[in-house]
């Protein structure tokens, strides 16, 4: 009898704490998402070797320092981040995921998107929201032993890193998350 009152009393206490009305997101500011990118980007660029060459080969960078996936079942993601254009902002994003599915656990990863190419990086733009693997394919690069990237070799439009992840879940794919401008 004791066991179900504590188990009525426990799931009393989840129901309340989910009914409360959410607390409104607030978006990072600009100077706080420049200041998590470049320290993501020195990051990249100490642990790839030609990373920096790869960068300056590229048209356009999208650096999301941090998303936050979580997931019981049903799961979410989401993260801010800023493109740059030749060293310049260009714009801020924000990254949303949803899935369905066995997981369980809590993840933060960082994810650095390459547009190699103008045309990939104007196909991007033109849409409100760009969803991954849909409107576009990332495709995701392996970084070798030693933490080199054959930059020679590097032939698609459009390219990503995952790193630091860090929690329980382990997961290298950016399909179904959907891309979208934001002001911060």
């Amino acid at each position: 009898m004791r066991v179900i009152r504590l188990l009525f009393i426990a799931f009393l206490a989840v129901t309340t704490i989910s009914l409360r009305a959410p607390e409104p997101a607030q978006a990072a500011s600009a100077a706080a998402i420049e200041a998590d990118a470049h320290a993501t980007l020195n990051q990249f660029f100490n642990t790839v070797i030609n990373g920096r060459d790869l960068a300056n080969k590229a048209e356009a960078i999208l650096v999301f320092p941090s998303i936050v996936k979580a997931g019981i079942g049903i799961g979410g993601e989401y993260g801010e981040g800023v493109m740059h254009v030749r060293g310049q902002t260009s714009g801020y994003y924000n990254i949303i995921g949803a899935s369905v599915g066995f997981q369980f656990g809590v993840q933060t990863r960082s994810v650095i998107i390459m547009f190699m190419t103008p045309a990939a990086l104007a196909g991007f733009r033109s849409r409100a929201g760009f969803k991954v693997g849909v409107d576009g394919s990332v495709a995701l690069i392996t970084v070798g032993v030693g933490g080199e990237v054959d930059t020679n070799n590097v032939l698609d439009p459009i390219v990503g890193f995952v790193f630091n992840n860090k929690g329980l879940m382990y997961n290298l794919t950016l399909e179904g998350s959907k891309i979208t401008r934001f002001t911060p």
